[in-house]
């Protein structure tokens, strides 16, 4: 993955929010803006992480499931009895 470290994310978005700006924020409705914009970035990559790991745990948990079966059915063509379930 080529993913942009957060600390450098944050000076990036920093420096395009400061540039033509003397670097302070000009109003308290630019600074509103602002911060609910970084929020809504913040909460836009949780929400991707968040379906990444969901997927990946379905993944997991469908990749047991077929070795299960393949464990069970090696067992079965060995001629042993598997647990009782």
């Amino acid at each position: 993955m080529a993913d942009v470290k957060p600390e450098m994310k944050v000076v990036e978005d920093q420096q395009n929010y400061n540039s033509g700006t003397d670097g302070d924020p000009k109003n308290l409705q630019e600074l509103t803006t602002y911060v609910q914009s970084l929020l809504q970035q913040m909460q836009d990559k949780f929400q991707t992480m968040s379906d990444q790991i969901i997927t990946r745990i379905d993944d997991m948990g469908n990749r047991i499931d077929d070795l299960e079966k393949n464990i069970a059915d090696l067992m079965t063509q060995a001629g042993v009895e598997g647990p009782d379930k």
